[in-house]
């Protein structure tokens, strides 16, 4: 059989998880936060008798953009969008922690400082708990503070600081569930030069005109690998109709 079979069905399955990654992509395209996802991928030469003019795609890697999206201001006091570099720190189910850029923040029944999905918010001396009847700020340092509302004059009171870090990027790794994580399963250090905006949120860094346009790209592409099968099966009828004139 024509080894141009495997060399196009390998291109072909390779695109069709580009297409399932940019259509992941369109579909955060309004998620709080979310750092676009891209495929990298490398040919290899096929190690066979003769010259190696065909090559294999091989998936190497995918990988996030990490550049900033759109600041919304929401007005709303548990809103903290990263401002630049810089992630908020929250504690997982198991003791770790991970790394977001979604500041969508709430609390729990109990009054702790959770992230829209569960997650608690980790602070530099542990969790942060919101006592009923109070007005949140926070300050550009990552700073809870409140005021009370049944007391007047009301004197603000700080209850913590938000950790803030900011890891390097090429040691982050996203996890299923959409945060980050250091590649070694360890926590990153505070950064006190990371800011935050209260009242705002970070859109999606997601292009939606860039990613239609790498969707059509992709679409004709994977008609080009088809179309070397199709090739390919008109190769081998012709051949097997000669030989079976001889």
């Amino acid at each position: 059989m024509d080894r141009l079979i495997y060399t196009a069905a390998s291109g072909a399955k390779h695109i069709l998880e580009q297409q399932a990654t940019t259509s992941n992509n369109l579909a955060n395209l309004n998620t709080t936060g979310f750092r676009a996802q891209f495929d990298t991928f490398r040919a290899v030469p096929v190690q066979s008798e003769g010259l190696p003019t065909r090559a294999f795609v091989v998936d190497n890697t995918t990988g996030a953009d990490f550049s900033a999206g759109p600041l919304q201001v929401t007005g709303r006091d548990l809103d903290v969008a990263i401002k630049g570099k810089g992630w908020i720190a929250v504690q997982n189910a198991d003791g770790t922690e991970s790394y977001t850029r979604n500041g969508s923040l709430q609390l729990s029944p109990n009054g702790i400082l959770q992230t829209a999905s569960g997650q608690t918010v980790a602070g530099e001396g542990g969790p942060i708990t919101i006592p009923p009847d109070v007005t949140v700020a926070v300050g550009a340092d990552g700073t809870i503070s409140t005021l009370s509302t049944t007391t007047t004059p009301a004197a603000p009171t700080v209850l913590g600081r938000i950790k803030l870090v900011n890891p390097n990027e090429a040691d982050l790794v996203r996890g299923d569930d959409g945060l980050f994580r250091l590649k070694d399963g360890s926590s990153a250090q505070s950064d006190p030069a990371v800011t935050v905006a209260g009242g705002a949120l970070e859109g999606s860094n997601v292009s939606a005109v860039d990613s239609m346009v790498n969707m059509i790209s992709l679409a004709r592409s994977f008609e080009t690998q088809m179309s070397l099968l199709k090739n390919a099966e008109n190769n081998a009828t012709k051949a097997t109709q000669i030989l079976a004139l001889t």
